[in-house]
């Protein structure tokens, strides 16, 4: 396997990702625009997780493809972003068919920036605004770290961000993630600037700086932040034909990816949760095969993305936390 042509989830085609953020609330939104609808399902893992139309993302629901998918900050308040999205596919003429009605089927989720030192006291709610704005940016090139959904994230030691990686499978098939990273956790080794994902780097995309880094299976890491407070969300895409039940499982490997670049991940206090999406494109060229080499590219594709969130992250004034950057460039 190696990465796409981009190594960014656009990588699949069909996909668009569009971003959009308020600096002066430090916060944003994300949003990925299928060319047509496309199979999605979701597995959550986090103990405090954010959602909207998730519980129809089941195998056994009526409606098995979605328009768009939506990962916002601001908490509860946040998913206003993906009413936003529907309100701007719906004048498109997108949507599931109702009669002569369009629904746009627009799943979303949220993670916690509210406390992150942005002006917070708005007079009416932004994200719905955002999630417009993201709409109408999404194509094919979009930016990472300090961006979109992770424009106001945080992790327990640095900035975090937006982060998307992709891969080419030996059979053609291409996966990518895209992920917004405010965990609990740390996405670097102690004190230094190594990341956990190291071992899954491809082509020194995030610094090539190997796993030079003394670690203790000893040590117990402490809360960093308070219950409700922490989230990593992400998307895995794929061009393969899955079912919904199998987008499912490929969702739950890819919770793997979060464990090799997040220390600790999945704790109570995160709402760790993961999307997964297939446009259909390609069939499988082995039904039994494919989806288990699948697992394994979506955890490690999770990975990359998830340590390029941190390594792009862009120093701001009256940063609460320094960006990888800024800390350990040279």
């Amino acid at each position: 396997m190696k990465p796409g042509a981009r190594n960014l989830i656009t990588d699949v085609a069909g996909l668009w990702v569009g971003n959009a953020e308020d600096a002066r609330v430090r916060t944003g939104a994300t949003v990925l625009l299928g060319e047509r609808p496309f199979t999605a399902a979701v597995h959550v893992m986090g103990g405090a997780p954010g959602s909207r139309e998730t519980d129809l993302l089941a195998p056994d629901k009526l409606v098995q493809e979605v328009d768009a998918l939506v990962l916002a900050g601001g908490s509860a308040f946040g998913l206003d972003a993906a009413s936003g999205v529907a309100d701007g596919l719906r004048a498109r003429g997108r949507g599931f068919a109702v009669g002569d009605i369009r629904v746009p089927i627009v799943p979303g989720a949220i993670l916690f920036d509210l406390l992150n030192g942005g002006d917070k006291d708005w007079d009416e709610n932004p994200y719905k605004r955002l999630g417009q704005a993201a709409l109408a940016a999404a194509g094919t090139e979009f930016a990472l770290g300090s961006a979109g959904a992770g424009y106001g994230a945080m992790t327990g030691t640095l900035k975090g961000g937006l982060g998307s990686a992709s891969v080419v499978l030996d059979s053609g098939i291409t996966l990518g993630a895209l992920v917004a990273v405010n965990a609990l956790g740390s996405v670097t080794i102690g004190d230094g600037p190594a990341f956990w994902a190291a071992p899954w780097e491809m082509a020194g995309e995030f610094g090539g700086l190997g796993w030079d880094a003394p670690v203790d299976p000893g040590h117990e890491p402490q809360p960093l932040k308070r219950m409700g407070e922490a989230t990593t969300l992400a998307i895995i895409a794929t061009d393969a034909a899955l079912s919904q039940a199998q987008c499912q499982r490929l969702a739950t490997a890819a919770h793997d990816g979060m464990a090799r670049a997040i220390v600790p991940s999945h704790t109570p206090f995160d709402g760790d949760l993961v999307f997964a999406a297939a446009t259909g494109a390609k069939p499988l060229p082995d039904p039994t095969g494919d989806p288990f080499v699948m697992g394994h590219a979506a955890a490690s594709c999770l990975a990359r993305a998830i340590a390029r969130a941190v390594h792009d992250a862009s120093p701001m004034p009256d940063d609460l936390q320094p960006a990888w950057r800024a800390r350990f460039s040279r």
